[in-house]
């Protein structure tokens, strides 16, 4: 007579069989909790695992938040979706669970609570299973290293803004600053947390700004004599050594912007007559106020020329038109003396002109040449990279990119 045996499992804890389950794979661990019941099973499962609270450090000054062993940048207004980020990072969902669903709820206690009420959902054990679970975000202060160096005063570098034979003009100074904001801005924009402005500071012979970064710091002064002409210099001081014995150095940029600039009246020592500058980017570059040709200084002198300044187009004041003598002349009143003088007639005086604009210096009077269209010449010398400088009164003042 045959005995059948009965292969059923029995759940240790409450003896109530347990369904027959696939064995695992070899090599595959055997899971401790197999031998129970649903029932039993259920009881001590946790679908979650959460933090009781998590913390946010967020810097004070910037607004960047302390992520693991570094400081990010995130932009917000506020910091919900920040709380959201880290809780969602902190919590654990059981590798058993499978077809996980969740959501979060955030609950704004005070400025710098927030509650978050998360809710999941999973099946385990073909057994559908949800739990909710609130975990408290608290939003602590602190101050990021970034912040820290700049309200030290920390700085590897500093860009000398200055003039040569002058003090620079207020809108040069600015556009010099701007510049380098511009190019923190455009650093930061890519994640770099080591560029920044710690200070700019006035100078009676010109504004200073330090950098956080000898590589800036250059970037900075060539960016400036690119845009506004002139030249650099860098001096390195050693200040200290690094944890490694390395030496570590501080590096002034002593810009010096040219000492002419687009819309001074200049009178080379050449014995031709004053010239109308235009550019200083490289050579200087302008126009022969009493012929109206192009005049280049040469290579040697750059863009300072041995010359003085004899005027300037803000000095320019409109003066009537008596008569267009031929393409060559044309005949004004002197707006000191209010008698009629022939003078040089630039290109663009149109014929019928009633009124010029007029430079009076040592060397005589100068109509100013009417400003080129900007279809004109000026915009092929901007596409061939020339600093061709717009001389009407307001772009001048502007301090633009072509002053």
């Amino acid at each position: 007579m045959s005995e059948t045996r009965d292969t059923r499992e029995f759940c240790p804890r409450c003896g109530d069989s347990v369904p027959e389950r696939e064995e695992p794979l070899p090599g595959e661990p055997r899971e401790r909790d197999r031998v129970l019941c649903d029932a039993c099973y259920f009881e001590d499962f946790e679908l979650v695992d959460a933090p009781e609270r998590v913390e946010v450090t967020v810097c004070s000054h910037c607004g960047a938040v302390h992520h693991g062993n570094r400081w990010v940048d995130v932009g917000a207004r506020d910091y919900t979706d920040v709380a959201v980020d880290e809780v969602s990072e902190a919590l654990a969902v059981h590798l058993k669970a499978d077809q996980i669903q969740w959501g979060v709820e955030p609950e704004q206690v005070d400025q710098n609570t927030i509650r978050m009420h998360c809710t999941f959902a999973g099946v385990v054990r073909d057994t559908h299973v949800e739990e909710t679970v609130v975990v408290p975000v608290k939003i602590s202060r602190g101050t990021c290293d970034r912040c820290g160096r700049i309200s030290g005063g920390s700085y590897a570098a500093e860009v000398q803004i200055r003039g040569r034979d002058r003090v620079p003009e207020q809108a040069e100074q600015e556009r010099a600053v701007e510049i380098a904001e511009s190019l923190v801005a455009e650093r930061e924009a890519d994640g770099d947390r080591e560029s920044f402005v710690t200070e700019v500071t006035d100078q009676p012979e010109g504004k200073t700004v330090k950098l956080s970064t000898n590589k800036l710091g250059k970037a900075v002064a060539t960016q400036i004599t690119e845009e506004l002409g002139g030249s650099h210099s860098e001096a390195p001081t050693l200040v200290t050594e690094d944890g490694d014995g390395n030496e570590v150095y501080r590096v002034t940029f002593a810009v010096r912007l040219p000492k002419f600039r687009p819309g001074d009246v200049i009178d080379p020592d050449d014995d031709e007559g004053p010239v109308l500058v235009r550019s200083v980017r490289g050579n200087l570059k302008g126009v022969r106020l009493a012929t109206g040709e192009p005049y280049e200084a040469g290579f040697e002198e750059g863009e300072t020329p041995d010359a003085e300044t004899v005027g300037h187009v803000d000095d320019a004041v409109e003066t009537t038109v008596v008569t267009v003598e031929d393409d060559n002349a044309v005949q004004v009143l002197d707006p000191e003396t209010y008698e009629a003088v022939t003078v040089a007639r630039p290109s663009g005086v149109a014929d019928d002109a009633a009124t010029v604009d007029a430079v009076k210096t040592d060397a005589g009077l100068f109509v100013i040449p009417p400003t080129e269209d900007a279809d004109g010449a000026d915009r092929a010398d901007r596409a061939d990279g020339a600093d061709v400088a717009d001389v009407a009164d307001d772009e001048v003042a502007d301090g633009g990119d072509d002053a």
